[in-house]
């Protein structure tokens, strides 16, 4: 009799056992249609970088294309990247980055140098006819028996936008983007242009030069424009 039960009772877990993997069958193999597909997708693991040499540049080839062995295929770039090259070519110190560092440094001179006054600062950043220009507006200024207090609170970015070369002689283009202040006084300290409590943006447009031959290795700056 206890054999019997005991048998009865194996086959009801079965069936009881049966029926519950039935039920959890049909509620997990079910889509609801708000499943992330990426979950159902195999991912297979990236494959690791190879450590026998440094690794090549993608050169953005079709999967069927294969470059020649010794010839690399051309690296498209930009017209300002072609023409930085061939300043490069024609000066090989040339560093793009560290001149958009010396430009940032001279641009900061030069702006402090003309609120001053000072033309002998002046003078050799800036090319002839550029320096004619500032100091006339500078000895207008002074002739008015005006001031020009300006203090610089940030350059926000110095990016070179141009490049060219012309025979010799290498162009670059800066982009400048300040943060100003910038008041006129009269002669009895009154503000008649500018507010001392307002900090202006302002974007510039520089262009500076060199003779890639000239031993000098300083650019001058030979155009300025400033855009609104």
């Amino acid at each position: 009799m206890g054999d019997g039960l005991a048998f009865f009772d194996i086959v009801f877990f079965a069936l009881v056992a049966g029926f519950l993997i039935l039920r959890l069958r049909s509620v997990l193999g079910r889509r609801t249609g708000n499943e992330n597909p990426e979950r159902w997708t195999p991912r297979l693991p990236r494959e690791a970088p190879s450590q026998t040499g440094p690794a090549k540049p993608d050169r953005g080839l079709p999967d069927n294309v294969t470059p020649l062995p010794g010839r690399e295929p051309p690296v498209a770039s930009s017209p300002l990247e072609q023409a930085l090259t061939q300043i490069r070519v024609a000066d090989p110190s040339f560093e793009p980055q560290r001149f958009a560092e010396g430009a940032r440094a001279a641009f900061e001179m030069i702006v402090m140098a003309f609120a001053q006054g000072d033309t002998a600062a002046l003078r050799p950043l800036l090319a002839d006819d550029v320096y004619e220009n500032f100091a006339a507006a500078i000895k207008g200024r002074l002739d008015a028996k005006q001031t020009l207090e300006t203090t610089l609170i940030a350059i926000k970015s110095a990016e070179v936008v141009e490049a060219r070369m012309e025979g010799r002689t290498a162009f670059v283009t800066v982009k400048f983007v300040s943060e100003q202040v910038n008041v006129t006084r009269n002669a009895a300290g009154e503000v008649v242009d500018g507010d001392p409590n307002r900090v202006t943006p302002v974007t510039d447009i520089w262009t500076f030069a060199r003779n890639t031959r000239a031993s000098d290795p300083n650019w001058a700056l030979v155009q300025t424009s400033e855009s609104q």
